[in-house]
């Protein structure tokens, strides 16, 4: 099957998460071209490097990591630990609103940003937003403080929301400020998926010490899983995500998603996590409510 027939049939049965359906597929039977694959991260790498983009990049907040922080000691029970999955909270009280002074987000490694707050309404509807049957986590209250979460540009502490569970003796706390706009990529994406090279579903973790990063790949049934591969430069680290041996001939379309554990020459600091096929930064992807707004 050619690959703008496959992208047309996994876009049109919504499968860009993990899914199981009834439809025929074929692999490239291991034909992959690597060199071509490597072709596209160079040129991905190169038009970023010292681009408008890059800069805007740089110079924004872009969270990298959970704009979540659970309360110690979470969970108390699986009831609780299936509402927070299900984001099914309620509030008994009030909730602030935004405050009409900015927030300050403030790099570890300096540096700093004015932005504006959101209120604590906006930021529970994050995590909190649905009314449905079953279990519920209680929140009495919330107050405005900070946390600290990994952006583009290292660690940093920004304006968060702590809100008071019932039975928990620490906040749960939710970031209060909205990443910045996305700069507009200096490379177009790849126009067709296939299995030599295939999107990102996002980034999962970056290791203390940064030079271990997890990526959520997808793979097919009737492959070993996803591969990538990384091409670092100063300025950035280049991920190609693809299908490992992919069988050749008819199979049930199964597209699933897996943690790809990645390492890295020397520490990620403050470079570029690029998706080879997208051409764009890899968003941060976690459960539940953590996507950026950057990425939307």
């Amino acid at each position: 099957m050619r690959s703008a027939q496959l992208r047309r049939l996994l876009v049109g049965l919504g499968l860009f998460v993990t899914a199981a359906v009834g439809v025929t597929a074929c692999g490239d039977g291991g034909t992959r071209d690597p060199e071509r694959a490597a072709e596209r991260a160079r040129q991905v790498s190169d038009a970023w490097k010292g681009s408008e983009a890059a800069r805007v990049w740089r110079e924004g907040y872009f969270p990298l990591g959970d704009p979540v922080q659970l309360p110690e000691g979470a969970f108390h029970s699986d009831a609780d630990q299936q509402a927070y999955q299900r984001q099914n909270f309620e509030i008994r009280g009030s909730l602030p609103g935004a405050p009409s002074k900015q927030g300050e987000i403030r790099w570890r490694s300096g540096g700093s940003l004015a932005v504006p707050v959101v209120s604590a309404r906006a930021a529970y509807e994050k995590v909190g937003g649905a009314s449905s049957p079953g279990p519920r986590l209680i929140v009495t209250a919330a107050r405005l403080g900070e946390m600290a979460i990994r952006t583009s540009r290292g660690s940093a502490t920004v304006p968060a929301w702590h809100f008071t569970i019932k039975g928990y003796d620490t906040p749960l706390k939710r970031v209060a400020v909205v990443a910045s706009k996305l700069p507009k990529p200096p490379v177009k994406p790849v126009p067709d998926l296939t299995e030599d090279l295939w999107e990102l579903a996002g980034l999962d973790t970056v290791s203390r010490d940064g030079r271990t990063v997890v990526l959520r790949a997808h793979h097919g049934s009737c492959d070993d899983g996803p591969g990538v591969d990384v091409l670092e430069s100063g300025d950035n680290v280049v991920f190609s995500a693809y299908f490992r041996n992919p069988s050749d001939g008819p199979c049930t379309s199964d597209l699933r998603m897996k943690k790809v554990t990645v390492k890295l020459d020397r520490p990620v600091g403050d470079r570029m996590l690029l998706d080879a096929f997208t051409g764009r930064p890899v968003p941060y992807e976690g459960l539940p409510g953590s996507r950026s707004s950057s990425w939307s």
